[in-house]
């Protein structure tokens, strides 16, 4: 069996060219969606097993592409007919290069491109470092495109509606362009064989079975990119493509090859879902032989091996097959498994970034306890998600890679474990901090019946450096405080830190113990840190205290036609423009850079992707605090 990912842009007609490619022959096929609407279809051409696997298009399903690539002989990447179309394709084109693994361009609703096919090849040429050559030219009628010609075999099919396209004579009227078109592809696949290149350079009759097998062996090898033409939803173009993935597409141990995997390995683990009645259900292809029902896999056993129906049990994988792995808690997708270890995928398979952060929290009480455990079990399931605590208010914080993406996780969590929750937005982690320090005594005296409570401490508070956080420190002479009493003061100012009078964490400061006194019987661990508390506020309300804001870098990556917009959007958020130059491996992409507010973070994500069609995206990490505006124009 050999695996195809079927990619792209969303709009491009995915879904359609694998039904189309499912139907050729009429055969029964088996299809199962899992999360994220990955879909998985298998069926039977020309008396060949295949498994195509449809990753949804969009920002938001880019998280599910990696794993499923790891798992796939071969991609095509359907695109829509038009130049403009192109950059959406950028991100989808940038990830399968990275992939090294063979790549079919079929360029979809060709009956209503407005552009020419050479035009739009040009243009994905901009987002791709191999070159991509047109295996097809189309055959236009009354300016409309009736049909085909294979440049390998020279033959011309014109499409017919709902059947198969019929092989006719080449019109003379495209013989100058049919032969032009073939002679680009046929030096292109020359720079890769010698042979070719002797016998073209020699003018020799050239036979189509030898030109067939060097495309193969440069498709396989990834050196070109070759592009096919077709209609999806009339069933154009189809059969050819077929032929070429039945003859081109490599086997499961091209896979093995191109991935370097050590021969212990057994299965990769693509997708996975948790499906009503049955629970969690993990897609997995075998890459070598013994997986079988009962079988230990990353270091435990397995509780059920199933067909893609769910229901049907599979005794044992051949390798490149696919299968369900159901009851098996320690099996995750996006893994590679032998019989004792679990093994990462490629560095290229992880997922972008979050893009949005949300806290949770459910509607109804009941549901408290359960929703952490329900969210820890969909993070193992979804590579796009991410789960942290809110530092401020305690609360379970999500991160997405956007609107649709957490959709789908709310509804998720209602359909699969019964749990309503309530999102909100992340508040800024906005900090306080002095200008001016200050020495404050605090004697701390109750007496109540029985042992009473008693410290003395004299502190003085200063500014530290920006970026340094809390220092503690103590000049104490005499043992006027035991230094068993000390560790207790300057916990007392920590806690008087953690909210400050403008209620965020009061940072960058140093608070020393100067002197205090204590009681023989009164004085205790809890006194002195009663009162390096309450010193350390009372001293933050005498000099006042004023905010800082966040602020984050910014490393965008952006097809290169929309990089110069940027520096308008983030100087228009109060960013700081950093530049940008090229990126040093992706072609046509840009790296730009920029500090920015967290508190315009999202707004930026926003229009970030306005900005680009949803193609950019961006890695932010803390780089430093600096005081708001609203506060330094009070100050002013």
């Amino acid at each position: 069996m050999r695996a195809i990912a079927v990619t792209g842009p969303s709009g491009s007609g995915k879904t359609t060219l694998v039904e189309a490619m499912a139907s050729l022959e009429g055969s029964r096929s088996q299809s199962l969606k899992l999360m994220g609407d990955i879909g998985v279809t298998m069926f039977e051409y020309m008396e060949d097993k295949w498994a195509v696997l449809d990753i949804p298009g969009g920002h938001d399903n880019l998280s599910q592409i990696g794993s499923v690539l790891a798992a796939s002989d071969a991609a095509v990447l359907c695109v829509p007919a038009e130049t403009d179309a192109a950059v959406l394709a950028a991100p989808y084109l940038r990830i399968l290069e990275e992939t090294g693994m063979p790549v079919f361009i079929f360029i979809n609703k060709i009956d209503v491109a407005a552009d020419r096919v050479s035009d739009i090849v040009s243009a994905l040429q901009r987002y791709c470092r191999h070159g991509i050559v047109l295996r097809q030219v189309p055959m236009r009628s009354d300016n409309e495109i009736v049909g085909a010609i294979d440049l390998i075999s020279e033959r011309a099919w014109e499409y017919r509606e709902g059947e198969r396209s019929t092989l006719v004579e080449v019109p003379e009227k495209m013989f100058n362009r049919e032969q032009e078109a073939r002679t680009e592809l046929l030096e292109s696949l020359a720079d890769f064989d010698d042979n070719l290149l002797e016998q073209i350079i020699e003018d020799q009759s050239l036979l189509t079975e030898d030109v067939y097998e060097v495309a193969t062996r440069v498709l396989q090898r990834h050196d070109l990119v070759l592009s096919f033409l077709g209609a999806a939803s009339h069933g154009n173009g189809i059969q050819r493509l077929m032929k070429s993935l039945r003859h081109e597409a490599p086997q499961v141990e091209a896979l093995r090859e191109r991935l370097n995997l050590p021969d212990d390995i057994l299965a990769v683990s693509c997708s996975a879902d948790h499906l009503k009645h049955v629970g969690k259900a993990i897609l997995i292809r075998a890459l070598g032989d013994g997986v079988q029902s009962s079988i230990r896999l990353g270091g435990g056993m397995i509780g059920s091996l199933n067909a893609i129906d769910v229901k049907t049990p599979v005794s044992s994988l051949a390798p490149g097959k696919f299968a369900l792995i159901i009851k098996s808690d320690h099996v995750a997708p996006g893994n590679f498994y032998t019989s004792n270890k679990t093994i990462d995928l490629p560095e290229w398979t992880e997922a972008h970034p979050a893009a949005l952060r949300r806290l949770v929290e459910p509607v109804h009480e009941k549901d408290d306890n359960k929703l952490s455990t329900a969210l820890a079990r969909l993070a193992e399931i979804d590579p796009g998600l991410t789960l942290a605590q809110d530092e401020t208010s305690g609360l379970l914080e999500i991160g997405v890679q956007g609107p649709l993406h957490l959709r789908r996780t709310v509804e998720k969590l209602a359909e699969a474990y019964g749990i309503e929750v309530e999102c909100s937005d992340v508040p800024t982690a906005f900090r306080e901090t002095i200008r001016k320090g200050v020495e404050k005594r605090y004697r701390h005296r109750k007496q109540s019946g029985g042992a009473g409570q008693f410290a003395d401490v004299v502190v003085a508070i200063a500014p530290g450096v920006r970026g340094s956080g809390f220092e503690f420190g103590d000049t104490v002479k005499g043992g006027a405080v035991p230094r068993n009493y000390i560790p207790s003061v300057e916990a007392g100012a920590r806690e008087a830190l953690t909210s400050g009078p403008s209620g965020y964490p009061v940072v960058d400061l140093r608070v020393t113990l100067l002197d205090g006194k204590t009681h023989s019987v009164d004085s205790s661990d809890y006194a002195f840190q009663m009162a390096g508390q309450s010193a350390t506020r009372e001293a933050l309300s005498e000099i006042g205290t004023f905010v800082l804001q966040p602020i984050l870098k910014l490393e965008v990556h952006v097809p290169s036609i929309f990089a110069g917009s940027l520096a308008q959007l983030a100087s228009g958020l109060t960013g700081q423009v950093l530049g940008f130059e090229a990126h040093p491996t992706a072609t046509g992409w840009d790296v730009f850079r920029t500090l920015l507010p967290m508190a315009s973070h999202e707004e930026f994500s926003r229009a970030l992707g306005s900005a680009t069609r949803g193609t950019a995206w961006f890695e932010s990490n803390l780089d430093h605090y600096e005081q708001t505006r609203e506060y330094a124009a009070a100050d002013a």
